[in-house]
């Protein structure tokens, strides 16, 4: 019944007078990519740009497009410069800002001994010796300030010379991360001026504003011990910037907060089910405009802000609908510019009517695509959960459903663990690609999730194995009893936290699963601890260490491990592991495969020895789809 058809990249559903291709694993990674790249300086553009994998070459080719902002044809574009603001020379055009990597520690054994220039050695005296997929090498990224004149830039000065601090900030920093002052006076950036363990057990990261006259450096957030990040000026000169406020949770609410030089106002702190993803100003300065996630989607909002903190704020949101706003790219009079995604559809631009909230797909990339692809129906459920709540779970079903028949099922485990599942569109955790090969999908929004309260998301944290496992349960057994559930058909799958409930609901399931597949999951909390990168995060969500004897918590937490559960697996499990995650590293992907191993349990283990938490590679993506697809069509 599913079938892989290489050269065509597509299956074919027949229904009567009329076919439909279904979505294959190499179809998917024919569609274009979409990346907004900014607004035109006279409003009247929108620029983007579209990656399409070349699976052959094993690489992504990139083209860049102007489309009028109020629609028409797109236009293929060589250079964009002279269309868009350049956001890193100062206003008055005087300097340019960039960021390049110094030298600032001597690390390798060639670094220390000059006589020895063949040697591959590392010396560390402290944690944070390797983060995300790359180990230390003594570099770090530094702001440079140069003048500028007619398009040439001048030698740049080092603002943060002879500092072991990183800006943008690793791994994930841009741009975004330093900016200029609308006077052009003065550069604000976000760092965190820690080094070492130091900088592994805190997420105190703050905003520092240098004065270009002065070379003088002044910490603007000092008094919040956590997160204060994407720091953004009104055209009225007013600063906004994210901020959490709790060191050591990376998971923490997020709220905007703006200065009005005398006192910082929070605009979103009042709202408990709201936790800031990204926002913009509006061009006159007196709202904000920002994305969150809420009930199961990320929706569109705006702010006012009150120019006090005597004055009333009121928070509107502007889109409702099944479908995730996925970032706003900018303002164009009443038209707000944003990146839209579904189950269904991969990101396009649209454009987003500000007064009335209508909105108008603006780029057409895939268009032609997905008018021949057979689409999925999802559905959303509310299931009471084993403490007396209501858990949103996201249905998905496949192409040409029919109630009469029984489709076999598979629970989908997000990763985060506190992050929002959607209306998102993956290219490797495919919910369309999923269905489409003839499973129905659960997708819980479990203990964890923002979106649903503070209380709801920071019920995972300190107790993975507890009401968040039961979540997966509730939901489903509740979808189970439908007569169109294939109950002797059921599988389980998930990546990161995802992959560690695969471990733990391999425990407990009681074999409601007939097959599992786990990719990068924490599958021992020992060696987790001993070996990840980012330690504010497992005294985060631990509770502490495994060697506080004395800390309930913590020992509890620990005890939750998977491997002290490993003598109640039975079922199949197909086990992925990254060689360049750091995160979640490789000892716990080998760890579980030798365990299932030695137990004569059915399994499989895919390496990807330079892949990270992730899969960048086409064709190792393509791999990554086949074996899945393959295990699925083997075990379930």
């Amino acid at each position: 019944m599913k079938k892989y058809i290489a050269a065509i990249g597509f299956l074919i559903l027949s229904n009567g007078s009329f076919a439909q291709n279904l979505l294959t694993p190499e179809a998917l990674w024919k569609l274009g990519r979409v990346s907004g790249l900014g607004i035109s300086k006279d409003k009247k553009f929108v620029l983007y740009a579209v990656s399409t994998p070349d699976i052959d070459e094993n690489k992504s080719n990139r083209k860049t497009y102007r489309i009028p902002i109020g629609g028409g044809d797109a236009v293929e574009m060589k250079d964009t410069e002279d269309l868009l603001m350049n956001d890193r020379i100062s206003a008055d055009g005087k300097y340019i800002i960039s960021s390049k990597q110094v030298k600032e520690l001597d690390i390798t054994g060639a670094d220390k001994y000059k006589d020895l220039p063949k040697s591959n050695a590392y010396v560390f005296t402290s944690l944070n010796y390797r983060h995300w997929d790359t180990w230390e090498d003594g570099k770090f990224d530094h702001i440079f300030v140069a003048p500028y004149a007619k398009g040439k830039a001048g030698e740049g000065r080092d603002i943060m010379a002879g500092e072991k601090y990183d800006c943008p900030q690793k791994p994930f920093g841009g741009d975004e991360d330093f900016i200029w002052s609308p006077d052009s006076k003065k550069v604000i950036y976000v760092t965190k001026k820690k080094f070492g363990t130091d900088y592994t057990v805190s997420t105190n990261t703050d905003l520092y504003e240098y004065d270009i006259e002065k070379g003088t450096t002044r910490n603007l957030t000092e008094a919040n011990k956590g997160y204060d990040v994407s720091p953004a000026f009104s055209t009225q000169g007013t600063l906004a910037w994210l901020r959490m406020k709790q060191d050591g949770y990376e998971s923490d609410k997020q709220d905007i907060i703006v200065s009005n030089g005398a006192a910082e106002i929070n605009l979103t702190g009042q709202r408990d089910d709201i936790h800031v993803e990204s926002f913009k100003w509006s061009e006159d300065g007196r709202e904000i405009f920002f994305t969150a996630p809420i009930n199961g989607t990320i929706q569109l909002f705006k702010v006012n802000y009150p120019g006090s903190t005597t004055a009333a704020v009121s928070i509107t949101q502007l889109t409702k609908g099944d479908f995730d706003i996925n970032g706003i790219l900018g303002q164009a009079g009443g038209k707000l510019v944003v990146a839209r995604s579904d189950m269904n559809h991969a990101i396009e631009l649209y454009t987003i009517d500000i007064a009335f909230g209508d909105i108008k797909q603006l780029t057409h990339v895939n268009d032609q695509f997905y008018s021949g692809l057979a689409m999925c129906r999802t559905e959303r459920r509310w299931v009471p959960t084993t403490d007396g709540k209501k858990m949103l779970v996201w249905v998905i079903f496949p192409p040409g459903f029919d109630p009469s028949k029984k489709y076999p099922t598979l629970l989908y485990c997000q990763g985060g663990p506190q992050a929002p599942l959607t209306q998102f569109y993956s290219f490797r955790w495919n919910f369309q690609l999923m269905a489409s090969q003839g499973y129905i999908i659960v997708a819980p929004n479990r203990r964890g999730m923002p979106g649903h309260g503070t209380k709801w998301n920071e019920q995972v944290s300190k107790d993975w194995g507890g009401q968040v496992i039961r979540d997966y349960l509730s939901a489903i057994d509740a979808e189970a009893k439908q007569p169109y559930v294939d109950k002797s058909r059921l599988g389980c799958v998930g990546a990161s936290f995802g992959g560690y409930s695969v471990f733990a609901l391999e425990g407990v399931h009681n074999g409601r699963f007939k097959t599992f597949i786990s990719h990068d999951g924490v599958f021992d909390f020992r060696s987790m601890y001993g070996t990840t990168d980012e330690m504010f995060f497992e005294n985060w969500e631990k509770g502490g260490s495994y060697w506080e004897k004395g800390n309930a918590v913590a020992q509890r937490s620990f005890s939750q491990s998977p491997s002290n559960f490993v003598d109640k697996w039975k079922t199949p499990i197909f086990i992925i592991q990254g060689g360049k995650d750091y995160r979640v590293p490789i000892e716990q992907g080998l760890q579980a495969f030798q365990a299932v191993q030695l137990k004569g349990i059915k399994s499989k283990l895919l390496y990807l020895p330079e892949e990270n938490h992730w899969v960048l590679s086409a064709q190792n993506a393509m791999v990554w789809q086949r074996e899945f697809f393959g295990w699925l069509k083997e075990t379930l």
